[in-house]
């Protein structure tokens, strides 16, 4: 029991989370030779152990892996593309191949375009590189 006991202890030093499970096994067939005594022979406690091992290992592994690490979640937003189609109102100028200022929603950008677009017309972004909008003014 003392030994399972120091397994699941030993798994806070190692990464991979299955000596965890040995230590468990151990501490159960600790417990199975209290309960039936010298009737659990050393014979029976390696059976034992192997057989609670494997079990615990194929049953529990997945499950307190995810429970302790958490589940992988997998985001559904594209960030790269996210302005992508919007439209704003162009603040400042823009006169390739100088960028100027758009608002799009309820922050300001710096926006480049392929023509030049006045102040206070309406465009629509069509690509986005980090915080550069490229735009095309829309009519």
């Amino acid at each position: 029991m003392y030994f399972g006991a120091f397994l699941m202890l030993l798994e806070l030093l190692a990464p991979g989370f299955v000596i965890f499970f040995f230590g468990l096994s151990a501490a159960t067939v600790g417990l199975c030779r209290f309960a039936f005594g010298e009737a659990f022979s050393f014979t029976w406690q390696l059976a034992a152990f192997s057989a609670f091992s494997i079990v615990y290992l194929l049953v529990l592994r997945r499950w307190l892996r995810n429970t302790f690490l958490g589940g992988k979640v997998e985001a559904k937003t594209d960030f790269d593309n996210e302005y992508v189609g919007r439209v704003g109102k162009v603040t400042e100028p823009i006169s390739p191949p100088l960028a100027g200022r758009v608002v799009i929603g309820d922050a300001e950008w710096t926006a480049s375009a392929d023509e030049p677009v006045a102040a206070g017309a309406t465009v629509e972004v069509i690509s986005q590189n980090n915080l550069t909008m490229k735009v095309k003014e829309v009519k």
